[in-house]
């Protein structure tokens, strides 16, 4: 709250004060022209009288004039001072505030740290898990594939096998075989060709 200053000047204050003293001196400045009275009895009461007048003269106007002018400057320092005390607890208010705020955004990082470093385990682990169940998809079809290749070299040595034993048979009979044993099995294959017949 701003307090108004008093309506008059400063410079009023000092014509004024100049205009007593000013005022006050000529009795003085009047004696020095005749004969020297100031050292009577009346001259010394009239000096008295002249510092009387100008002491309350001098109270009067600064009573009248700067008390107000004293008082208008206290109230405005008063009210500054007043209102940098609020500004100082409004400041201190956010201060604190700024402080609980940077103290809960640490703990707020150090949670995000402590969950990044779970979540990363998590999706470690999770990256192991599914390279074993690869590996072992992996190695399925790799054993599925190896006994199918395993199956197949076995009839094909089964096959081969029978071809030349087929062979070797048929060159073991047809070493043994004379003129009248072909004529003898061919009579017993026509024979079995018809009974199968119908």
């Amino acid at each position: 709250m701003k307090v108004q200053p008093p309506t008059q000047k400063p410079w009023l204050l000092v014509s004024s004060s100049l205009a007593a003293v000013l005022f006050a001196s000529l009795p003085a400045a009047a004696a020095e022209s005749g004969p020297n009275v100031a050292d009577s009895p009346v001259g010394m009461f009239f000096r008295w009288l002249n510092f009387a007048i100008v002491f309350v003269t001098i109270v009067w106007v600064i009573r009248k004039f700067g008390a107000p002018y004293f008082r208008g400057h206290a109230r405005e320092i008063g009210g500054a001072i007043q209102q940098a005390s609020k500004a100082r607890a409004a400041a201190e208010r956010e201060l604190k505030e700024a402080t609980q705020k940077l103290a809960a955004l640490d703990l707020e990082i150090q949670d995000l740290r402590r969950a990044a470093v779970r979540e990363s385990a998590a999706e470690a682990e999770r990256i192991r898990e599914r390279a074993r169940v690869e590996a072992e998809k992996v190695a399925q079809a790799a054993q599925a594939e190896i006994a199918a290749t395993e199956r197949a070299a076995r009839q094909e040595l089964r096959a081969m096998a029978a071809r030349l034993a087929t062979e070797r048979a048929a060159a073991m009979v047809r070493a043994q075989m004379t003129a009248q044993g072909e004529a003898a099995l061919f009579r017993a294959f026509v024979s079995e060709l018809r009974r199968s017949a119908p």
